[in-house]
């Protein structure tokens, strides 16, 4: 009896021992992948980003993973300072094994990994900054980018506002690249559709440091026959409510980049603007096909409906699988030469990076804002196909540098 149980003691102190080798070999096993984003800051939006990504790895993975290997994010928190991103960012791929990163919604965050990435020759999935500078005038060979531009949405706005009599406009936009960018690309659009039309008034508070009082006082003395708002998150709120208040958008065509998104107008509650023309995310209505199958799946799995970030982090997995399918490998160039006119099917149907730019074709819904319940909704929305938005090889030629 001693014995045995010498025995079976021997063997379960051997098992134990073995037990983090096995782990250790399923770890180096996976496919690693560096994920950066400001999740304490901007939490309304990276907490359903990263439900979409872990949505996305389930079923992924479920599936056999990539190239017969399980595929894994490991996030790390930039505390939306681009410093901090780039140290994490070394510290991911030369301790944590990853071999590319993504990531990032802050503009400026984005632009610093870009540098870095480039600098280090990282291959770079920019999933949510917008900033135009980032895949044209800085643009490099490590970065993509996969939501629809400034420039594009911008462009989509710009389309609509040409169609009304408005002929004076006035603009407010944080101030850093992704709404410089922003005001520069609605200009640029709308003066081409529209030659007659004016600007009028700009005004440019700091990133979540909106003097609502101040701002809609002076866009108020410009008295613009439209209005063009670059605003988001609590900037937003405090903007809608400050201009509701004081009538600024009575008798005023108002368009919003980004302003129908659930992440921004959800918060907003019945203060929720009515008639703005938008760029968000209709989920309510998207019922058929890859788009209605993800939104049946997201709600299944959490409870809870998707917002645009849940879209984005879905789609910045199944861009990355795709393209390490595509390489057969993890080696940095076959991977960057794998996004270069990397096609794959989304939930925004099927998706292109350009190899010209890096810049992908995923488009945007564009609507109208309503109350509903409560609540702030797009309505009578359409879709519109980001390579529609994009500019010319040419143009991009002039527009990128040299590489």
């Amino acid at each position: 009896m001693k014995r045995k149980t010498f025995l079976r003691t021997l063997l379960s102190v051997a098992t134990m021992a073995i037990l983090p080798l096995a782990s250790a070999a399923t770890a180096q096993d996976a496919i690693v992948i560096g994920e950066i984003n400001h999740y304490k800051r901007l939490a309304a939006f990276t907490g359903p980003y990263k439900q979409g990504i872990e949505l996305a790895l389930e079923e992924i993975n479920a599936a056999g993973g990539v190239i017969d290997r399980p595929l894994e994010f490991i996030f790390r928190d930039d505390q939306g300072e681009p410093g901090e991103a780039i140290k994490i960012a070394e510290e991911l791929m030369t301790r944590e094994g990853a071999v590319m990163l993504t990531g990032t919604i802050l503009s400026n965050v984005g632009l610093a990994i870009s540098s870095f990435a480039a600098e280090k020759g990282y291959v770079y999935l920019a999933s949510e900054p917008l900033a135009d500078a980032l895949v044209w005038s800085a643009g490099n060979p490590y970065t993509f980018r996969l939501r629809a531009s400034t420039h594009m949405q911008a462009a989509m706005l710009a389309e609509e506002a040409a169609k009304t009599d408005d002929v004076t406009y006035a603009t407010i936009a944080p101030n850093y690249a992704y709404g410089k960018d922003a005001v520069a690309a609605f200009k640029a659009a709308l003066i081409k559709l529209k030659p007659d039309v004016e600007f009028v008034g700009e005004q440019w508070p700091g990133v979540f440091k909106i003097d609502a009082g101040a701002e809609v006082q002076a866009l108020e003395r410009a008295k613009p026959d439209a209005i063009y708002n670059v605003t988001f998150g609590p900037d937003l709120a405090k903007f809608v409510r400050e201009g509701g208040d004081r009538g600024l958008f009575d008798g005023r065509n108002v368009y919003g980049l980004l302003s129908g998104e659930p992440e921004y107008i959800d918060p907003l509650g019945d203060e929720a603007p009515e008639g703005w023309t938008v760029t968000g995310y209709p989920w309510q209505d998207l019922n058929d096909g890859e788009a209605g199958a993800f939104v049946d799946a997201y709600q299944a799995r959490y409870d809870d409906y998707p917002r645009i970030g849940s879209l984005v982090g879905y789609m910045t997995v199944q861009s990355i699988a795709a393209a390490l399918e595509k390489a057969g490998s993890t080696e940095t160039e076959a991977i960057r030469a794998a996004f270069e006119d990397l096609t794959f099917d989304s939930p925004m149907g099927e998706v292109t990076y350009r190899s010209i730019d890096n810049q992908s074709t995923a488009g945007a819904y564009v609507g109208k804002t309503a109350l509903k319940d409560g609540k702030g909704v797009m309505v009578d929305w359409t879709f519109k196909n980001g390579a529609d938005y994009l500019p010319s090889d040419e143009e991009v030629r002039a527009l990128r540098p040299s590489e």
